[in-house]
């Protein structure tokens, strides 16, 4: 399946909404306006075929505006084909409806875009930290985002030991457990 078939069998389904193709090399990719992603989708799975969302992803284009690209990669297990489906978003307040009605997978997905990105997925439901600390500030994706951070790096070295220190603790843990190898197991 091209991408031109599947804006074809979209318009007939979603006649008022405008897509836009984009030449790719690994798959075929369709540019849908952010208003009309709900529907685009339901059309594409009930309609085309496109059952099962595999990834949602996003391109941090700034300083261009729209800065991000939040990116879609859809399958039809029946055909098989597969589609990517891309919204432009403006960098201000970005933010698109939650399509974890429409594909359920997508919920997990969503949150890791808006810990990384900080797009912002509407009627999601549970939109917190997914990969950061709770406490941590800001979407490390992001292209402005600092690279330097003025928190203290919680990392622990780890510990040097002598083969004699090695020795000593596995005989020290052998007599805490009555002097048997055993672990227990």
């Amino acid at each position: 399946m091209d991408a031109a078939s599947i804006v074809a069998a979209l318009q007939a389904v979603v006649p008022d909404a405008d897509y836009r193709t984009e030449p790719a090399l690994d798959r075929p990719t369709v540019i849908v306006a952010r208003d009309a992603l709900t529907v685009t989708a339901r059309a594409l799975r009930e309609h085309v075929g496109f059952d099962v969302l595999t990834e949602i992803t996003a391109v941090d284009r700034w300083p261009a505006e729209p800065r991000f690209d939040l990116v879609y990669h859809l399958v039809a297990t029946g055909v098989p084909a597969v589609v990517r489906l891309t919204v432009r978003l403006a960098g201000e307040n970005p933010s698109v409806r939650s399509l974890s009605a429409v594909y359920p997978s997508a919920c997990w997905l969503e949150r890791e875009v808006w810990d990384l990105f900080g797009i912002v997925f509407e009627e999601h439901g549970d939109l917190r930290r997914l990969l950061m600390a709770e406490d941590w500030d800001g979407h490390p994706l992001r292209k402005d985002y600092p690279v330097q951070i003025n928190m203290t790096p919680k990392v622990y070295a780890p510990l040097q030991l002598t083969e004699q220190e090695f020795e000593a603790n596995i005989s020290a843990d052998r007599d805490a457990r009555g002097g048997t190898g055993r672990t227990g197991r």
